[in-house]
């Protein structure tokens, strides 16, 4: 199923503030670019299935087109653009089968990946986690999904990078940039914003028990729900 329609409607709702185009720190132009491009892509205003301007782009963030080629390339290595041949880069488009597929590798990996960290997170790295879950709820109060993306970003990854598996990490992280534009459509509902909160406290208690099946187990119907949203998303329900 195609959802660049649907794209239009929900994506949006990200807001344009995730838009802006100044670094915060230091960069590299092509690092710029990429960050720019990645911020369009969450915030809505490149929708699935929707052509890049690359010259209109580069004037708009205040860098030549090269490094938008450049941060393009590695945009598709990661499946969130595709190239075609004489029309240029447009985003991906995902059919509900992609985003089952995608969701299953998740839960295998994860798996693993959160059973290795699990021994190692000490009361500072709990800390941590903490902070981002805290940072997710107050985004979400405020209905900030730009930032609730990036909060619960950091939250999960502080999870699962404490591992010492840098193969399986990097498997997951490309299977989490491939989907980033259909999570800002997850993040859209409220309803779906605290859902989510909830869920990481509980993820939180399993993570302060030591328990590493409940952990798993908790990661999972998250992962889930997330899922089952998006299904319904897709097929153009609320």
């Amino acid at each position: 199923m195609s959802v660049a329609a649907v794209g239009g409607r929900r994506a949006h709702a990200a807001g344009a503030a995730a838009l802006q185009t100044t670094p915060t720190g230091p960069q590299t132009t092509p690092q710029h670019a990429l960050e720019a491009l990645r911020r369009a892509i969450v915030a809505g205003e490149l929708r699935p299935g929707q052509r890049i301007a690359q010259e209109q782009f580069a004037e708009r963030v205040g860098v030549s087109i090269a490094p938008v080629r450049e941060a393009l390339r590695m945009l598709e290595q990661e499946g969130q653009v595709v190239y075609r041949p004489r029309r240029g880069y447009f985003v991906r488009e995902l059919r509900i089968e992609d985003l089952e597929e995608i969701y299953e590798l998740r839960r295998l990996l994860e798996e693993r990946a959160a059973r290795a960290a699990l021994p190692g997170i000490d009361a500072l790295a709990l800390a941590s986690i903490r902070r981002a879950a805290d940072d997710c709820a107050q985004a979400a109060s405020r209905g900030d999904v730009a930032v609730q993306l990036e909060a619960n970003r950091r939250f999960h990854f502080a999870i699962l990078d404490g591992g010492a598996q840098p193969h399986t990490m990097r498997l997951i992280r490309m299977l989490w940039e491939s989907t980033e534009p259909y999570r800002a459509m997850y993040y859209n509902s409220a309803a779906e914003r605290r859902r989510s909160n909830a869920a990481h406290q509980r993820i939180l208690r399993s993570l302060k028990a030591g328990d590493a099946d409940q952990l798993v187990a908790e990661l999972d119907a998250h992962r889930r729900r997330a899922l089952e949203v998006l299904r319904r998303v897709l097929a153009g329900g609320s």
